[in-house]
């Protein structure tokens, strides 16, 4: 199975390390599950764990299946399963190295996406493709959050699969697809009866709200195409696909999302923030450009806090998104939030020079106007030790150096 390499002392060929066999050793089948050996002190370990299958996929011919349906024999609560499942990051609970055992071959040939095996272990007689392993997760689940668009097929094609099982954390092989992108595997899903488009997973988000987060644009599109997908739908803090793409800076998603009628651009989400606050606040220009170029949108939307976008531009220094929010006509540069503070607070606060110069070119703002601690821009900015914003501050005949 591995290649051949000539040995540096002898000059003869000598077969590189093989992870399958290695896997099938009786030193490592003697390992307990628990607890885990030091990885620094188990490398190759470590490493057939995490590789066995693309080795396997690369090169597999009748001895490499027979290696591996022999550790797939002796799988029951294996080290090699603990260090994949740990790599994985599917789940939100500690592994149970006591439960390692409902992992089957089958689960383990899924996450790989060895057709050939899998072909091969599901034509076994009394093989439960269904079968969930400690994490609620059935084989499908797998294949679907690795991308495995043949695995995915091959199992779709039994007919007593359930494919929109999820599992302990109420994800779908749907929604796992959807998040990582595998726009394949969400074509071949959706294709089937039986699945719905819109169960949440995670915090209560759609598969679209998902995909949206993570900027997976085809898988958006494939989901906004379905008249059964609510493209709205916020979860559980209400954030709404829209709220998710403008979050991390999706252009495209935004774009994709503003383009449906149905759609409110600015509704707020998590903490009463609008997808322009959450934008403004990330520094997304091209997500604000976009939204400030929508209807219906309004740019000084406080939050329940009474934050609004340029006051969150201006604390986190993107003087590019203060100019750009400045230039809207219903633009208050001067609105306190709750805690009486302006943008030129946050801004002053954090030693943002340039945004206190753009805030200070306006003549509707207050240089030296008090929070509700009666603390003034010059009193946090000496506070912190920003020279130059005290510099500039006190450049202005209008700021009291004497204010707390």
């Amino acid at each position: 199975m591995s290649p051949a390499r000539p040995n540096q002392e002898t000059g003869l060929a000598q077969r590189s390390p093989d992870p399958l066999e290695g896997l099938n050793s009786q030193q490592v089948k003697d390992l307990s599950a628990s607890p885990s050996p030091d990885p620094l002190s188990t490398p190759f370990l470590e490493y057939s764990s995490l590789y066995w299958g693309v080795h396997a996929k690369q090169e597999l011919w009748n001895c490499a299946k027979l290696l591996a349906l022999k550790l797939f024999d002796g799988c029951n609560n294996h080290m090699p399963i603990k260090i994949l499942l740990r790599a994985q990051g599917k789940y939100l609970y500690p592994l149970n190295p006591d439960k390692i055992s409902s992992f089957t071959g089958l689960h383990w040939a899924s996450v790989f996406g060895i057709v050939e095996i899998v072909v091969g272990l599901v034509e076994v007689e009394g093989c439960d493709i269904n079968q969930e392993d400690y994490t609620g997760n059935a084989p499908l689940a797998w294949a679907a959050y690795n991308g495995h668009e043949g695995v995915v097929e091959i199992l779709l094609g039994r007919g007593d699969l359930d494919p929109d099982k999820p599992d302990n954390d109420g994800l779908t092989p749907l929604w796992c697809a959807s998040q990582n992108g595998h726009h394949r595997v969400v074509k071949t899903l959706l294709g089937r009866g039986g699945v719905n488009p819109n169960k949440p997973g995670w915090y209560g988000q759609t598969p679209l709200c998902r995909a949206a987060w993570n900027g997976n644009e085809r898988v958006v599109g494939m989901l906004l195409a379905r008249r059964d997908v609510s493209p709205g739908k916020p979860d559980n803090d209400g954030r709404t696909p829209l709220w998710c793409g403008a979050q991390n800076g999706h252009k495209g998603v935004v774009k994709m999302l503003l383009e449906r009628g149905d759609i409110n651009p600015d509704k707020p989400g998590s903490r009463g923030r609008t997808p322009l606050c959450c934008a403004a606040e990330n520094g997304h220009e091209g997500v604000v450009k976009i939204l400030l170029g929508r209807g219906g949108v309004n740019p000084d939307k406080p939050d329940h806090d009474g934050r609004t976008p340029l006051w969150f531009a201006a604390q986190n220094g993107h003087i590019g998104m203060v100019k750009m929010l400045l230039e809207q006509c219903n633009v208050n540069p001067d609105k306190p939030d709750n805690n009486g503070e302006t943008p030129l607070f946050p801004a002053a606060w954090n030693g943002h020079a340039g945004v206190v110069k753009v805030l200070l070119g306006r003549g509707d703002v207050n240089p030296d106007k008090p929070d509700n601690d009666g603390l003034t821009p010059l009193w946090c900015a000496a506070q912190n030790g920003h020279e130059e914003v005290v510099k500039i501050l006190l450049g202005r005949g209008d700021v009291n150096s004497n204010s707390r």
